[in-house]
């Protein structure tokens, strides 16, 4: 499984009816109305985009997104494949700590919540209403991924 199959199949779960206009992948080759893979070798796009750190980009060897088409801040989703199974709490640990970093421009999300499923970590952050949407769907189609964590953006 991949990143963006991964991910493809929490949107799949999503009845139309609570679907939003979404945009997947990255700026150069984006995806519309669905999920789509996010090069993991650009690290200063992987923290503008997805808000992962950038000093943690050598850890992993896969990535995909699904971000609202509207705004970024209503819901961001990034799904990483952590290289080293060693490494997914390093990693894990470093997203959240980047995203409750950042200083937002424009429209402050209010949730995050990041999940860890085999060597994959899931990192989200948007209106609460969207988040837990999809923390939800994520739960039901992956019954054995961990909640990291679940928590109001400081």
């Amino acid at each position: 499984v991949s990143a963006v199959d991964l991910l493809t199949a929490v949107w799949n779960a999503y009845p139309e009816s609570e679907k939003f206009p979404v945009v997947g992948g990255s700026l150069d080759k984006p995806v519309d109305d669905a999920p789509g893979t996010f090069p993991v070798d650009d690290a200063d796009n992987l923290d503008y985009m997805l808000h992962f750190p950038a000093d943690k980009a050598d850890l992993i060897d896969d990535a995909a997104s699904l971000t609202h088409m509207m705004n970024a801040n209503s819901f961001t989703c990034g799904v990483f494949h952590v290289k080293n199974s060693a490494d997914v709490s390093v990693v894990t640990d470093a997203l959240r700590q980047n995203v409750q970093n950042t200083q937002w421009m424009c429209g402050f999300p209010d949730k995050l919540v990041i999940f860890t499923y085999d060597q994959y970590v899931v990192s989200l952050y948007g209106d609460e209403e969207l988040v837990n949407t999809f923390r939800d769907k994520f739960t039901a189609t992956y019954s054995d991924s961990t909640i990291a964590y679940d928590e109001a953006i400081l």
